[in-house]
């Protein structure tokens, strides 16, 4: 499973002193496993999964074994993480909110699109009869198959091949995940989905994606829209139909003044992974409305992402022009780190490259209109732009936001 957003977030940095083998063992499993408790119930649980048995599943799956060792000291915290051929496992509460939107029962056989690292596979397995889960980079499904093998995951299934086309040996299936962005439903999966199942699957363009749960009723599909999201695309088949493709030589943010919503209550559409956050009508700097963050816990999540296509060899720097309000913003104790607007800039690999801001903010101040200039590595092909007080305490308001990209001479 593969959602493309990198959030840094509160969480224990894993470490084990030299020690015997066998006691460095204990103590590194010990120390995932207190992690893996805080991660859920603070970003996961406290996020708003309700699920018991979701929940269960996330406190009793190893996420630190789906993760190559380079990033796994970063398992534990809700963030993206590289796995390797451009390819990402997704944050765990992007994992647990999709499972809950699933609504996996013990006698269901489930079909994954979009193996990845097998963690998505891994959580569904004690809470369903049977996954079948398909990837179409065979480097990692066959990673991710020795993966579910070692780790005794019995009834999880494994195939490399192209998505877009299901399983039809194995059909109908009750339940359907895709964990990787078609720009429409693909065909062959409505057809492979039994009558009165459900189907979890981000849809849209390549960085403006709405997660759905559809539902099959008559031979139809129902709709419900359940947020704004960004995955990777989905590959073969599916890349070939897509008629939309960004122009990484321009890029641009959509919705930067906040006046498009979504859902209700309603959010701010093509933004994505909201957290202590809410659209304002009352005294926007511009429009009819404003993105206000409000935080009263220290060193709680609160921010708002949305993805980009640029490209460093063609474009040099990015200007951001925005509107930004304060009122009591003060930083987590013991830390001096205080709300900026990012800009995280990846590879074609999908690794962080590095980031830029434009900031800080603190204490209080009315409406000001700031611009920034932030210099584009090279080997940048995607940037996620990143909002929020970040574990900051206070009210943090955006408006009218954009961005200009001056091209290299």
């Amino acid at each position: 499973m593969r959602t493309l957003h990198a959030i840094v977030l509160i969480g224990a940095c894993l470490a084990v002193q030299a020690l015997p083998p066998s006691r460095a063992a204990a103590q590194s499993a010990a120390a995932f496993q207190q992690a893996r408790q805080r991660m859920v119930d603070e970003e996961v649980a406290g996020a708003g999964v309700k699920n018991e048995r979701v929940l269960r599943s996330m406190r009793e799956t190893p996420r630190h074994e789906f993760v190559p060792l380079p990033h796994r000291k970063n398992a534990y915290f809700d963030m993206a993480l590289p796995i390797g051929e451009s390819q990402t496992i997704s944050s765990p509460f992007i994992v647990a909110y999709m499972t809950e939107a699933l609504d996996p029962q013990p006698t269901d056989r489930v079909l994954e699109i979009g193996t990845g690292s097998g963690y998505q596979a891994a959580v569904l397995s004690p809470l369903v009869a049977e996954v079948y889960t398909i990837e179409i980079v065979p480097q990692l499904g066959q990673n991710a198959a020795r993966t579910l093998k070692r780790l005794g995951y019995r009834n999880v299934f494994t195939r490399v091949g192209d998505g877009f086309l299901g399983w039809p040996e194995h059909a109908p299936f009750d339940k359907i995940i895709v964990t990787c962005s078609p720009e429409d439903v693909p065909q062959p999966l409505v057809d492979q989905l039994k009558e009165g199942g459900r189907m979890v699957i981000p849809v849209g363009q390549r960085y403006q994606q709405t997660l759905y749960v559809l539902k099959k009723s008559q031979g139809s599909l129902q709709r419900e829209a359940l947020q704004p999201t960004l995955f990777v695309p989905m590959t073969g088949a599916a890349e070939s139909k897509r008629q939309v493709q960004p122009d990484p030589a321009v890029p641009s943010l959509v919705n930067g003044g906040f006046e498009e919503t979504f859902g209700d209550p309603p959010m701010p559409a093509g933004w994505y992974y909201l957290r202590q956050a809410r659209l304002a009508a009352e005294d926007a700097a511009e429009g009819d409305h404003c993105l206000v963050f409000e935080n009263s816990t220290p060193g709680r999540g609160s921010h708002a992402l949305q993805g980009l296509a640029i490209d460093g060899r063609k474009v040099a720097a990015i200007e951001l022009t925005f509107r930004v309000r304060g009122r009591n913003i003060l930083p987590e104790p013991g830390s001096r780190q205080w709300p900026s607007l990012f800009v995280t800039f990846y590879d074609d690999q999908r690794a962080t490259l590095g980031q830029g801001a434009v900031g800080p903010w603190q204490g209080t101040f009315p409406w000001e209109r700031k611009t920034g200039r932030i210099e584009v590595p090279l080997k940048a092909r995607e940037a996620i732009v990143r909002l929020g007080l970040f574990g900051c305490t206070g009210e943090l308001s955006y408006d009218d936001l954009s961005i200009q990209p001056i091209a290299k001479r």
